[in-house]
């Protein structure tokens, strides 16, 4: 093989810039991927080291006032209570090509942790008793890749679901959850669970990850979709880190996706609102542009939704549509 290796202590990617589309720009730095060439699962490893994520002396404090916070609530009922459970941070992620293909080989190496760690490290711009933040002291906007587990307890998977009639599935968060309220984004977003993705001492199959999240955001059943892994980013801003997938409907359209909503979906309090996208350059460029939405997006998605065109329509065709549309913003 030949080693295309990205890990922290490795060479500055100061090259490296983030997603954007004209005016939309977002916090996605796209590591692995372009669209046209897919990341196979025999490809991809998954490890999982020993021994949970170890947060510094300074931030454990942090961490017990939200096992606090979250004890008061339950007791007061005056919200919700967060489950703290068992999730997975990212101790590093390694990329190398086959020698004749150029193929994508990745291991991906992950530790145990949970959301309450999770939510103290999101924490990034909150002053130390030193006046430094997280971000300032751990973090170089220079080598992106490089930061500690402990700050990266995030790991999930964002897919765009294309219907037989050639519709995008386009989401939006619900007010209440957590992560990115309110915000429009994939057709479906699950976080890898050590709970649930790792059965007895096996690594989590992001994979199978995506088929979960599918099934409990849409029911939709594996045999019901072709899916296809196109890429591994990270947002930057918030050191969480995705796999992005496409998955393309065998046989339900549009309106047999919303019917098949309508009659129930496990995760349905997860997303106030669903649209459909005519799934072609243009239409997803114009949506994503919108001036009522072009704020509104979560952080990777709209890096996904062009890896899912160009996976369709191709690079040429992409990159047309995009250029156009931003010529008529001017």
């Amino acid at each position: 093989m030949r080693s295309l290796t990205y890990r922290p202590g490795g060479s500055p990617l100061s090259t490296w810039t983030t997603f954007s589309i004209g005016p939309l720009h977002k916090s996605a730095l796209v590591v692995e991927g372009d669209g046209e060439q897919t990341i196979a699962p025999e490809s991809v490893r998954v490890q999982v080291l020993e021994g949970e994520v170890a947060l510094p002396d300074d931030m454990v404090p942090w961490r017990a006032e939200i096992k606090t916070a979250e004890q008061q609530a339950q007791t007061s009922g005056t919200r919700m209570r967060i489950w703290n459970g068992p999730r997975y941070a990212v101790e590093g992620l390694e990329i190398s090509r086959t020698t004749l293909e150029e193929h994508a080989d990745v291991r991906l190496q992950l530790r145990p942790t949970d959301y309450f760690t999770f939510l103290a490290a999101q924490q990034l711009d909150r002053r130390q008793p030193d006046g430094t933040t997280l971000r300032e002291r751990y973090l170089d906007p220079d080598r992106p890749l490089d930061a500690p587990a402990f700050l990266q307890c995030s790991f999930g998977v964002n897919i765009a679901v294309v219907t037989a009639d050639h519709l995008l599935v386009v989401s939006r968060r619900a007010d209440h959850v957590r992560s990115g309220p309110g915000l429009w984004g994939s057709s479906v977003n699950e976080g890898l669970s050590r709970h649930i993705d790792s059965a007895g001492r096996n690594a989590p199959d992001l994979h199978d990850v995506a088929r979960r999240g599918i099934r409990e955001e849409l029911s939709l059943e594996p045999h019901e979709y072709t899916l296809t892994m196109l890429a591994f980013v990270l947002d930057v801003e918030r050191r969480q880190w995705s796999a992005h997938f496409t998955a393309h409907l065998a046989g339900l359209t549009g309106q047999a996706l919303r019917s098949r909503i309508a009659r129930g979906v496990a995760d349905r309090w997860e997303h106030q609102s669903i649209e459909y996208v005519p799934f072609r350059p243009a239409d997803v460029v114009r949506h994503l542009l919108r001036p009522d939405r072009i704020h509104r997006w979560a952080p990777v998605t709209p890096a996904l939704f062009h890896l899912a065109l160009v996976h369709t329509h191709g690079r040429s065709a992409v990159e047309r549509a995009e250029t156009q549309a931003i010529r008529r913003l001017r």
